[in-house]
């Protein structure tokens, strides 16, 4: 065969895998985006609203739990292998979903669901480290946010139509299943496999710890803004700090730690993923808090309110995908991160000084300016998480980017909600919960005003100046 026949047989097989991973991509975030839409029917027929709060909490935590260990597992056994069993869990997960019979089978259904959903949209990210070389990977880091935006402008109201169908809510589920079947084909068929031909012992005391840790870590931040648990959230505080001393210790000393060591102590992978956990302070304060803002306080109707975040949304969905080039071109991201925090941080001061008498464009501009921001973040810690450790680690710190953000998806409603609840009236309360979001922002900016400059060029520990396609070099096609 002659090289260029090998060359566009290479192109065609990068071409088909990033195809593969776009879609896979894409139908996860449809059905999360349209799920939101069909929640408050799920749990109207439960009659459900008391445990409401642990189909949000315990789905979360085996999301999270999940990320970090497919992402350890699919450097190990291969990203296509990984990401197959995690869709089949998820496959498995919506049907059983579909069957449930009451509010506590279905937390049950989607607790399992989410180990499987959750780390999907991670591991695409990791694939186009396998698809790439170095010089691109920033450029399709932002384009995968293409799917990103779309599933966030159609999901939600093909939620609402299927919802408000003859299929109720469970049509969601089950239209859901047919979708990602088609996406696990192709990915079986176009995502290269980088399985390793040794198989290190898993990490299984090392999982465990860190499963403790985390949950106890979100059951303390929930419960200390529970009135009559602050001193059972304290305790909850305590024992997730010596699970996650107790988890480094295991960690250093294992064979094929889950968070390899030299991910969790590398300065500018913990450094953009602590701050990115903090930057969910601002997502969940202007998402889930500001619109109720506009309507309670600013008394504008919900159909007004929603239009009104719409641009927020899009620039959050979209803004990646500028950004991505903008990396590849420059080779800089520390400048970029520093702006975007800065930006969302007086971006929260500003709605902190939001009245009933504040102007909707006012809202609109603020809230617009701070989802450029935000929308910046996702696809530079990305970037981040692939070059600060070397190429093996690829889907443990793409892994555990995602887990750090997860984390903070967890805490930060726990943390804004006894915010809130400091002050007896709402807009009070409400503005309360945007300067508590503006002083996490505010530590995530002083966090990367710390966090260095490595080479967009290569990965950390190629010591070549220079690097070929990582699909022909450095995976396993069959």
């Amino acid at each position: 065969m002659s090289q260029v026949q090998s060359s566009n047989s290479t192109s065609r097989k990068v071409a088909f895998g990033i195809w593969a991973i776009f879609i896979a991509e894409f139908v996860s975030l449809l059905f999360a985006n349209a799920r939101n839409i069909a929640q408050p029917d799920m749990i109207a027929e439960f009659n459900g609203m008391a445990l409401f709060s642990w189909l949000i909490a315990l789905p979360g935590l085996a999301g999270a739990a999940g990320t970090l260990l497919f992402g350890k597992l699919s450097d190990v056994y291969g990203r296509r292998t990984i990401m197959l069993v995690s869709m089949a869990i998820f496959t498995v997960g919506l049907g059983i979903s579909a069957l449930s019979t009451s509010m506590v089978s279905l937390v049950a259904a989607q607790t399992f669901m989410t180990i499987g959903h959750f780390p999907i949209f991670p591991l695409c990210f990791a694939v186009v480290g396998d698809l790439f070389p170095p010089s691109q990977r920033a450029k399709w880091t932002g384009l995968l946010n293409i799917p990103v935006g779309f599933a966030a402008l159609v999901g939600p109201v093909i939620g609402g139509i299927v919802t408000e169908s003859a299929l109720g809510w469970r049509g969601l589920f089950w239209g859901t299943i047919p979708l990602n079947l088609i996406a696990g084909v192709l990915v079986a068929f176009a995502v290269p496999n980088n399985e390793h031909k040794v198989k290190p012992k898993m990490d299984v005391l090392g999982t465990f710890v860190m499963v403790v840790a985390t949950t106890t870590l979100i059951l303390g931040f929930s419960w200390l803004g529970t009135a009559g648990k602050l001193w059972a959230g304290a305790i909850q505080l305590l024992v997730s700090l010596a699970a996650w001393i107790f988890f480094i210790q295991i960690e250093k000393r294992a064979e094929a730690p889950i968070l390899d060591p030299h991910v969790l102590f590398n300065r500018a992978f913990v450094t953009a993923a602590i701050a990115g956990l903090l930057s969910f302070f601002a997502t969940v304060s202007i998402a889930g808090y500001s619109p109720i803002f506009v309507q309670q306080v600013m008394a504008v109707s919900p159909t007004i309110s929603g239009s009104m975040l719409t641009p927020f949304s899009t620039l959050v969905a979209f803004i990646g995908v500028p950004i991505g080039f903008l990396l590849a071109k420059t080779k800089k991201y520390r400048g970029m991160l520093i702006v975007g925090y800065a930006v969302v941080t007086l971006s929260l001061l500003a709605m902190w000084r939001f009245t009933a008498d504040t102007p909707i464009w006012v809202y609109v501009l603020v809230t617009s300016v701070a989802g450029i921001g935000l929308g910046m973040l996702p696809t530079i810690n990305a970037v981040v998480a692939q070059f600060a450790v070397p190429k093996n680690l690829l889907g443990v710190a793409v892994g555990a980017i995602f887990f750090f953000q997860m984390i903070g998806i967890a805490v930060s409603p726990a943390v804004l909600g006894f915010a809130q609840n400091s002050d007896p009236t709402l807009e009070g309360g409400l503005k309360l919960v945007f300067l508590a979001s503006a002083i996490a922002l505010g530590l995530a900016l002083l966090l990367i005003l710390t966090i260095p400059e490595i080479s967009l060029d290569t990965e950390e520990g190629n010591e070549s100046g220079s690097s070929s396609p990582a699909v022909v070099i450095e995976t396993s096609l069959s």
